[in-house]
């Protein structure tokens, strides 16, 4: 019998795991994590942030810059981290890269909803406002991406699903949350089926472009790290691209500056992802089974996983 979440009895999350995986994980040292590389699975550490969110932005540069107008090309990307996308708009100003000439695309990762429909770029927390204003909108006109190849979870997701058949999505870029997601790919509630048991890594692996709910620590972390801890401001249901979608892209790069997930959570989802330890209570370690995943840290970011007290 699994444990029942501390956080949220209701839900599966990262608090349902086994003791003994809790004990390996706090003991990982920033030289341990370095050493959970293998093939299929890397670990790249940053010292200055500068550094570390540069190496982000390129990555959409060097995506983009593989795609033609014959054989478009495109990159999935998050809203957390954002300190990336301003520094994409400048590369794309100073390379004088002519996205629209290139036929390059872009995925919006997911966005809020409200009512049972996506909020409106007017909403103070939309997500293709935020890439909007911290990224699109700095690239000079000549230079943008098309807004016909720009793709947000926001109307039809049947049709959002199908672009990653139409296109190719070179690279899917994002964060980890507290609850050890990407994107919005949230545990489930503890209900139906579940209730015993979390889905198996195989069935969580099916779910596709959907509407979900939100587990209470993501709704938390975001009314901390975008709200003020206005928790009122955040909705508890959103749209999400998922694993069906996740696993048709080349890579999937994950970056961890320390400023969403605590010490222990970086530590968890490297270690299982090391360690071939899928579970769908820690969705982000389903990309276990992934073929190409990197886990990008800023080392001071990470910190120690020990007791201390404030």
């Amino acid at each position: 019998m699994r444990k029942r979440s501390v956080v949220a009895p209701d839900w599966w999350d990262y608090t349902t795991i086994s003791d003994e995986l809790v004990a390996d994980v706090a003991r990982l040292t920033v030289k341990d994590m370095e050493q959970l590389s293998r093939p299929g699975f890397k670990v790249v550490m940053y010292d200055t942030i500068e550094e570390f969110y540069l190496a982000e932005a390129l990555e959409y540069i060097d995506a983009w810059r593989r795609s033609t107008p014959s054989k478009p090309v495109g990159v999935c990307g998050p809203i957390g981290p954002t300190e990336q996308l301003p520094l994409v708009a400048r590369l794309v100003n100073a390379l004088d890269l002519n996205l629209g000439k290139l036929g390059a695309h872009f995925w919006g990762m997911d966005e809020w909803v409200e009512n049972g429909v996506a909020v409106p770029i007017e909403h103070p927390l939309s997500f293709s406002k935020c890439n909007d204003e911290l990224c699109f909108n700095k690239i000079r006109p000549k230079l943008r991406i098309p807004k016909e190849n720009l793709h947000y979870p926001t109307g039809d997701l049947a049709a959002y699903s199908k672009s990653f058949d139409e296109f190719h999505c070179a690279l899917m870029q994002g964060g980890q949350g507290d609850v050890k997601h990407w994107a919005f790919n949230d545990p489930l509630r503890r209900e139906g089926k579940y209730k015993d048991n979390p889905p198996t890594p195989e069935e969580y692996r099916k779910l596709g472009t959907r509407i979900v709910d939100l587990h209470p620590m993501t709704v938390m972390q975001n009314a901390r790290t975008s709200g003020g801890g206005n928790i009122a401001l955040v909705p508890t249901k959103a749209a999400t691209v998922g694993p069906l979608e996740t696993w048709k892209a080349d890579k999937v790069s994950i970056w961890q500056a320390g400023c969403h997930d605590n010490a222990f959570g970086m530590r968890l989802t490297t270690f299982m992802i090391s360690k071939k330890l899928p579970d769908a209570a820690v969705p982000m370690s389903l990309l276990a089974d992934h073929p190409n995943v990197q886990f990008n840290f800023y080392r001071p970011g990470i910190g120690k996983c020990e007791v201390e007290m404030h």
